[in-house]
């Protein structure tokens, strides 16, 4: 926490030196007239509240590393990152934050440590999500190959360097995968969020149809087997139909679109 001016008015520099003792108390003295007893209520009042909330949010992270190391990483987050809201809800975006521009590699920290918490964040995160209203025009049983399938604002694709959906105490890679992996996270009608592994022909037809309001299901397809340099496409647009018909059933595709 950065020293306040000498003009600042003492009770504002009395109230940050008395939160910078809670969040770092090694590297910050209490108040002099302030006793031990008093202040440890607040400091083990303040980090609970936050290491509890991180471990509610994190639990896979949480079980695989000793007590030890994840008291130190919650301590080091909660003494250093300046958090930009006050919202319980946002710790968890603010403790990704912190892991990927502030937290430097430690040989320590597992080497997928980044990823997992960004897979185990992304539960929390589409379950609060708002749920926009339904655009004009979507056709709920609309033919998939001639219409454009109409993607869910609530189904959302990552690409991970590691096997994060595996990952617990039992399996722990220390290399990536040298294909990397494609989830598909999407929170359907019930509002449950669920995740899907995709192969890279599904992760390449779901990023068409989401940058590619144009496309029909047909050409989406049709596109895909060019790239791949299929020998016969008409198989490539059979799977490819059958993805998306269950995809629908899922609530990734929420029906079609007519194009002009």
């Amino acid at each position: 926490m950065p020293p306040k001016p000498a003009d600042t008015p003492a009770f504002i520099r009395r109230q940050y030196e008395f939160a910078a003792h809670i969040r770092d108390p090694e590297s910050h003295p209490r108040p002099t007239d302030v006793e031990d007893r008093r202040m440890a209520i607040y400091r083990e009042l303040f980090f609970n509240n936050v290491e509890g909330f991180l471990s509610s949010s994190f639990p896979v992270l949480r079980s695989l590393l000793n007590d030890d190391h994840w008291t130190a990483l919650a301590r080091d987050f909660f003494a250093h990152h300046q958090c930009h809201t006050p919202l319980f809800l946002e710790i968890p975006r603010e403790f990704l934050q912190y892991l990927e521009q502030e937290r430097d590699a430690r040989d320590e920290d597992p080497p997928f440590l980044h990823e997992l918490a960004h897979y185990e964040w992304l539960e929390l995160a589409l379950a609060v999500a708002e749920d926009p209203e339904p655009e004009a025009g979507i056709d709920p049983d609309g033919n998939l190959l001639e219409g454009h399938p109409q993607l869910s604002a609530l189904a959302w694709t990552f690409r991970y360097a590691y096997p994060v959906h595996r990952i617990g105490p039992e399996f722990q890679p220390d290399a990536p995968d040298p294909d990397g992996v494609f989830l598909l996270v999407y929170r359907d009608a019930d509002d449950e969020v669920h995740f899907l592994e995709l192969n890279p022909v599904s992760a390449r037809l779901f990023a068409l149809l989401r940058d590619e309001p144009a496309l029909s299901g047909r050409a989406a397809l049709e596109q895909i087997a060019a790239e791949l340099g299929h020998a016969r496409p008409e198989l490539v647009l059979e799977g490819g139909l059958a993805i998306l018909g269950q995809w629908r059933e899922r609530g990734i595709v929420c029906g079609t679109t007519t194009l002009v």
